[in-house]
């Protein structure tokens, strides 16, 4: 019976990390669709989207399965709870890609944005992609690891950046369009949110200390 259980548990880590794999693509392949207009790239990302629903619904059903049959106790139910958690983390990271490229869908063959505001969204997405790929590596092992994140800045610099950029005038740009923008950028930041939810998760995994008391990062005193 344990041993039949401890499969199980490696089937479900193998599952929730290969929807961090289906995760991180979805999220390049917005940024390419944002980048270029690439339809083919949006019809990619809705096509990702609907692949991690799908395992979601399959991952949720096992540890259905898991809680109801084997009445699991200790670290083997916080292991089981927090992949529930985590796939519907990520589940949610594959919604907003989708609304992302239902936009750009709708742009095509135009950009969304100007290219300043492009860039911006795209810098998100990037970020959103980095953290998707640690997440994964985290869900992997069973262990949270830093890993240096790109250069364009942290996701409060780079929402104060877009914010900044839609403020200012712009006659080519309507009321409508600057919603639009706000919003496609509010979905890549909270693509980053879920990524530091499933960090947590991990974490709790790890020491049993829920998300509700880890500390949180704090930033570094300046000079």
């Amino acid at each position: 019976m344990r041993t039949q259980f401890t499969h199980e548990l490696v089937a479900l880590t193998n599952d929730l990390t290969l929807m961090c794999r289906v995760a991180h693509d979805a999220v390049e392949r917005v940024i390419d669709a944002l980048v270029d207009a690439d339809l083919q790239a949006t019809y990619e990302v809705f096509a990702l989207d609907e692949q991690l629903q799908k395992m979601y619904g399959a991952c949720e059903a096992r540890t259905v399965v898991l809680l109801a049959l084997q009445a699991p106790v200790a670290r083997d139910l916080r292991h089981v709870v927090t992949a529930i958690q985590i796939a519907s983390e990520l589940s949610r990271i594959g919604s907003l890609t989708n609304r992302v490229a239902d936009r750009i869908y709708r742009s095509h063959p135009g950009h969304v944005g100007p290219q300043g505001v492009l860039d911006i969204l795209a810098a998100m997405g990037r970020l959103a992609a980095h953290r998707t790929a640690v997440s994964g590596e985290a869900v992997s092992t069973g262990h949270h690891t830093e890993v240096a994140p790109p250069t364009d800045g942290s996701i409060d610099d780079l929402r104060t950046r877009l914010h900044t950029a839609l403020a200012e005038s712009d006659p080519d740009r309507s009321a409508d369009l600057t919603i639009e923008l706000t919003l496609l950028g509010s979905y890549l930041e909270r693509c980053v949110e879920h990524t530091d939810r499933i960090d947590s998760l991990i974490r709790f995994l790890d020491t049993g200390i829920p998300p509700t008391a880890q500390p949180r990062d704090e930033p570094e005193p300046e000079d």
